[in-house]
């Protein structure tokens, strides 16, 4: 008797043979259908491989639209790659609110001089103004990472320079040099500007929150970094609040300068060989990038207006100090000068989230006749009331109207630029503007001295009917550079 196997049962065959009398018979078992399996009530039917719930048999497929995120920001940030290089970003620029700071609490509070201490950071500004512009041609020409990591080196070494030469009490010269080794450090605002536009090429409205946001944390920066050098100095040691800061940047750069997905590809000089014209489009380049920005259309204006909107900043915080010094709370100036930034942050996140009317030509002069006005709350707050309390909220609302204003401004200065120099005309806009914050403090100084501290705030009115007028002069149709 045969055995049981023990190996599984094989398949039954797919083909049956059999013999009918003289005749060889085959007979195919292989099923013609699929089988169906009989569903019970409320089982859904089964989709067949390649098909989507609700499509029918043959049916072209119809493409699943993804839900659009909540608001600009959202969109804005689900851009592979942002968030890494916003964060690296704003890790390097919380340092330049620091800078000066510190500089000023270390050398006069070893050295007793704040005459020194002035003139020490009046020499790193003078000198940022001239190198940094070609730092960022460089950054244009080469590309960021290649070049703002080794800068922004050799700014942190001035730095620690200076810290050293403070501690160890060196000739007031080795000050100066020490510090105008900084001039070096990149315009990190600027670099993270271009990245925006380089990822959202062609899309208004995207760099349009772009700016915004960036406006934003620069506000945010500058405000959070003077008070953090204070509590550094104060707490630890008075060389903590350079110290840290030049950690911080040089930390944040290398973050930002690692992400090199976004980074925008170097606009080096072009040579081509193989046709005559092309070899006239290479040579239109190269005479495009070698002129001098200033010439560019549209810009002289342009900078002169950040000239003058600089000279606003510079102002309003000499005089607010003074006032406060008058008022006998020297200790709030920084809490109000505070408010001002946050007002100019919340704005310019509000702005951001907004879509813009009407083109950036437009609304440039709009945005600074809105911060006239408003700069003339705190003048008039001075004036009538004494009142640091009614001060702080009338800078609150002037600072709602300088976010509008610098992003408008930014865009305009984007447009403008040469392709491939686009580092090179923002950082001259921040030069402009550093310019202009050390002829106002300058002014409002001498008015302060010389008159009232109340009557300062007439200084930063002055300052933005001064920009109102420029941009009114310069906003006819043959002064708009054409649409690239």
């Amino acid at each position: 008797m045969p055995q049981p196997s023990s190996r599984a049962p094989r398949e039954a065959p797919s083909t049956l043979f059999t013999v009918t009398g003289d005749s060889l018979v085959a007979v195919d078992l292989t099923p013609r259908c699929s089988r169906t399996r009989l569903r019970t009530p409320g089982e859904r039917p089964r989709e067949r491989p390649g098909e989507r719930p609700g499509e029918r048999p043959g049916e072209k497929p119809q493409p699943q639209l993804r839900p659009h995120p909540r608001t600009p920001y959202h969109r804005l940030f689900a851009i592979p790659g942002t968030r890494a290089f916003t964060i690296g970003n704003l890790i390097a620029r919380l340092p330049m609110g620091m800078f000066s700071v510190s500089a000023v609490i270390m050398i006069a509070g070893t050295r007793g001089s704040y005459a020194l201490a002035g003139a020490v950071t009046a020499t790193g500004l003078a000198a940022t103004a001239v190198v940094a512009p070609w730092t960022a041609r460089l950054v244009d020409r080469h590309g960021q990472a290649r070049i703002a990591v080794p800068a922004t080196a050799i700014a942190a070494l001035g730095s620690l320079a200076l810290l050293l030469c403070v501690r160890y009490e060196a000739p007031d010269w080795t000050l100066f040099a020490a510090y105008a080794a900084t001039a070096t450090t990149p315009n990190t605002g600027g670099m993270s500007r271009a990245r925006w536009a380089h990822l959202l090429k062609g899309d208004t409205a995207g760099l349009h929150t772009a700016n915004s946001f960036e406006q934003a944390m620069d506000e945010l920066c500058f405000m959070l970094g003077p008070v953090l050098a204070v509590f550094l100095c104060g707490t630890f040691f008075p060389e903590a609040g350079t110290l840290a800061g030049a950690l911080l940047m040089m930390t944040g750069v290398l973050i930002f300068a690692a992400q090199r997905a976004t980074e925008p590809p170097p606009q080096g000089r072009s040579r081509t060989r193989s046709n005559a014209g092309s070899s006239t489009r290479s040579s239109t380049k190269s005479s495009t990038r070698s002129k001098p920005l200033l010439r560019a259309p549209g810009m002289p204006s342009l900078l002169i207006g950040f000239l003058a909107t600089g000279a606003v900043f510079g102002s309003m915080e000499v005089v607010t100090i003074a006032f406060a010094d008058a008022q006998g709370h020297r200790s709030t100036a920084g809490v109000i000068l505070a408010l001002q930034a946050a007002g100019s942050c919340a704005a310019g996140l509000l702005y951001g989230a907004l879509k813009p009317a009407g083109p950036a030509e437009r609304r440039y002069p709009s945005a600074i006749t809105a911060m006239t006005l408003l700069m003339s709350g705190p003048l008039l707050a001075a004036t009538l009331t004494d009142s640091l309390v009614v001060l702080a909220g009338a800078l609150l609302s002037a600072g709602m109207a300088t976010a509008p204003t610098m992003v408008t401004g930014m865009t305009l200065v984007q447009r403008r630029t040469p392709e491939g120099r686009l580092n090179e005309g923002m950082t001259l806009a921040v030069t402009g503007l550093l310019g202009g914050i050390a002829c106002g403090s300058a002014v409002g100084g001498w008015i302060v001295e010389h008159g009232s501290a109340a009557g300062g705030y007439g200084v930063p009115v002055t300052a933005a009917a001064v920009a109102l007028l420029i941009s009114l002069a310069t906003a006819s149709p043959a002064a708009r550079p054409a649409a690239r």
